[in-house]
């Protein structure tokens, strides 16, 4: 019955907020120019689906060939190339898997992020959790991945299955009511976990925000406070979503964020998450899109056609330098730029690509093939494909 009401809740959530963004639509239009941040994140799962190791590498060798030749043939206002962030969990740094992937960071396509999945054969613990993530801190470190602020390795995070800070019945793959204040303890500078249309998606939507990391129960991230320009960061972990909005798609209804393949970025869905609207309060100049894909399983999707023809929409219709502005960025900068916001920083957007957290140092030639003996334990104390 909890389910029911906590899809319910979320379908009603994004029904009744529907009007509001026709009005934010209208209020754009005395902004201009409007500088639009789109920010790809890849649940990236080269080994998903208990493929063998043949399949595994050849995927990361599609995008490795692929990516490229997609991203050279487009461009941002200020000639950037789309740039992907890679959100790679640790149960798959094998088979050179992560060493190949720094290697296209290295080339300016993007940068990698964490993504995690734990507590599927036995709950988590908050001690156990921050064990495994220093260790992914340490092992990924190694190749210059993560960015620093003030000599700390800072990271984005995105959860497995959706199971931020236990949210999903019985605890199912997480276990630790305190996730979110194990995270910023360890260095995470932001959640992007979100949409995830189901019972686990916050309350708030379309928004960026501060989780309250004090508050030790499932899912309590589902509220805080709002990221406002020209208050300087609030307290807690930032939230920062994609948007949600009803559209039909393939005549189906659907709400989220994601690109895949019953859902390529279409003229009608790219329009749609620009109408969301989603900015930080008093910035409303600066739009913010995150978006967020499997690339492996939906490589024919976002590493072909549909996604080539989505980036010359969106350079033909949201980057003409007089009513809109478009900036590829990463997660990364797609904080920092939220930080530049709130410290009440004006301009393009471009100069607070690094205004926090520095870019890394990726460094591709270690000849590590696996992650470590102690961080393949650690992730298999909890969790297996």
């Amino acid at each position: 019955m909890r389910d029911l009401k906590d899809s319910f809740g979320f379908l009603l959530t994004a029904i009744t907020r529907w009007p509001a963004l026709y009005f934010a639509r209208f209020m754009r239009r005395s902004i201009q120019p409007i500088h639009v941040l789109f920010c790809m994140v890849d649940h990236y799962e080269p080994g998903v689906g208990r493929v063998d190791s043949t399949v595994e590498t050849a995927r990361v060798e599609e995008l490795l060939t692929k990516y490229p030749r997609l991203a050279d043939r487009h461009a941002d206002a200020s000639g950037r190339p789309p740039r992907r962030t890679w959100f790679f969990p640790p149960h798959y740094h094998r088979y050179g898997n992560l060493g190949k992937l720094v290697s296209l960071c290295q080339r300016g396509y993007g940068e990698i992020e964490l993504h995690l999945h734990h507590g599927k054969t036995a709950p988590d613990t908050a001690d156990h959790l921050r064990h495994t993530l220093q260790l992914c801190l340490r092992d990924y470190a190694q190749f210059g991945i993560f960015g620093t602020e003030n000599g700390r390795r800072r990271y984005g995070f995105i959860h497995g299955d959706w199971a931020l800070n236990n949210s999903l019945p019985e605890g199912k793959f997480c276990g630790v009511n305190n996730e979110t204040s194990v995270l910023q303890e360890t260095g995470c500078y932001a959640d992007f976990t979100f949409p995830s249309c189901h019972r686990s998606n916050p309350r708030k939507i379309n928004r960026v925000y501060y989780a309250n990391v004090d508050l030790h129960y499932p899912k309590s991230y589902s509220s805080g406070l709002r990221a406002r320009a020209g208050t300087g960061s609030q307290t807690g972990l930032l939230m920062i979503q994609g948007p949600v909005r009803p559209i039909w798609v393939n005549g189906r209804l659907t709400f989220s964020d994601s690109i895949n393949s019953r859902r390529p970025p279409t003229r009608r869905l790219i329009d749609a998450w620009i109408g969301a609207s989603i900015h930080v309060a008093g910035k409303r100049d600066w739009i913010i899109v995150k978006v967020h894909t499997h690339g492996t399983t939906d490589a024919e999707v976002v590493l072909g056609g549909a996604m080539d023809e989505g980036f010359s929409y969106l350079e033909s219709v949201y980057n003409d330098g007089a009513r809109y502005v478009l900036h590829y960025v990463t997660a990364r900068e797609l904080y920092n730029i939220i930080c530049a916001a709130e410290a009440g920083e004006v301009g393009s957007p471009d100069d607070y690509r690094d205004y926090v957290i520095e870019p890394p140092s990726y460094d591709p030639t270690p000849d590590i093939v696996e992650a470590s003996q102690e961080l393949q334990a650690a992730v298999a104390k909890t969790y297996r494909d």
